[in-house]
């Protein structure tokens, strides 16, 4: 039904996305660049396609590898608009719920800010040592960052998706030629194949994905999150075993009130379930509220986790691509100098 309402409106926003990257390219748009280099992680979907645990995944995968970093995120939801270094133990309402859980997921320091820019540069005057690479999560669509690698995840839902508003696509399938790097779920092999067919050579990076749950779960469970595609947690509990009892769905980023806890505890009561499970962002924006909800039963968290699959090709190849765009640099400068 959103579809067929909104589609109207699909060739106007198409015209902006067209216009804007038109900016971009005449540059009208500034587009900044930070001292040390940016890889992007994203996708052309506006939620659900797994951006976050990606970011943690490969936030692990590099410092594995020996390279220092950050990760810089809009942080989106978040009350304030100040650009600010993430404590773990902070509130989402002031750094957003996907910055802190990486935060706290990853063990690395996270700047948050509208301008991810901006907060780049105090990420590189906050450090005591530069690092080697900024981390910039959600970034496909941030083009007023200048970015030395271009990582995308590709699905097939988005692939099949409509343009926003009437589906949750931020742009059309020709934006795929930005990316440098294609990153596919190891079981869609329907994406993998969709990207060779169109003529696009980038490689193309494969992870898994697992859903973890933590602690001793009942079977029975009263299951609720505020996220861009509910049905994918719902059906990996069941898929899990559970026998999800009541689904609750807030919106995307939900920031929860007592009043929300209130009417789980009564789900939980009419359903006769044994706990809560949500996920590990919503879990987030519960922060003080969650004591609310385990007074009535335990609160279980499932998170999920990536692994990317060949990790040592994936190392060498953001290693050989830094260093090639190094020479590159060096080059231009003393290009400059004569």
């Amino acid at each position: 039904m959103r579809r067929h309402v909104l589609a109207p409106l699909v060739p106007l926003y198409a015209a902006g996305v067209i216009a804007r990257g038109v900016a971009l390219r005449l540059g009208l748009e500034t587009v900044h660049r930070l001292e040390r280099p940016v890889i992007s992680v994203g996708s052309l979907s506006a939620g659900g396609a797994g951006k976050t645990p990606f970011t943690i995944a490969l936030a692990r995968l590099i410092q594995s590898a020996g390279m220092s970093m950050d990760v810089l995120s809009r942080g989106y939801g978040r009350q304030s608009v100040e650009i600010l270094r993430v404590d773990p133990t902070g509130d989402a309402e002031i750094y957003g719920d996907e910055p802190l859980l990486i935060a706290r997921s990853a063990g690395v320091p996270v700047f948050v800010g509208p301008s991810r820019w901006r907060a780049g540069r105090l990420a590189e005057m906050d450090a005591t040592a530069l690092p080697d690479i900024h981390l910039l999560d959600d970034g496909f669509q941030h083009r007023q960052l200048h970015r030395a690698m271009d990582i995308a995840l590709v699905s097939t839902p988005d692939l099949e998706d409509w343009l926003l508003p009437a589906g949750n696509r931020r742009e059309p399938l020709s934006a795929l030629r930005r990316a440098h790097i294609f990153a596919v779920d190891a079981l869609d092999d329907n994406a993998a194949a969709q990207i060779v067919s169109s003529g696009l050579e980038q490689p193309i990076w494969r992870y898994q994905r697992h859903m973890t749950v933590s602690g001793e779960l009942p079977q029975r469970v009263v299951a609720f999150c505020g996220i861009a595609r509910p049905g994918q947690f719902f059906g990996g509990l069941r898929a899990a075993g559970f026998d999800v009892a009541a689904e609750c769905v807030f919106g995307d980023h939900h920031t929860f009130r007592k009043l929300d806890c209130i009417r789980l505890k009564q789900k939980l009561e009419q359903a006769e379930a044994g706990a809560f499970v949500t996920t590990a962002k919503d879990a987030v924006r519960l922060g003080r509220l969650r004591e609310m909800l385990e007074d009535a039963a335990p609160l279980r968290i499932a998170d999920i986790l990536i692994k990317i699959l060949d990790p040592h090709s994936v190392t060498r190849l953001i290693e050989s691509h830094l260093a090639k765009l190094q020479q590159a640099d060096c080059g231009r400068s003393a290009t400059k100098l004569l």
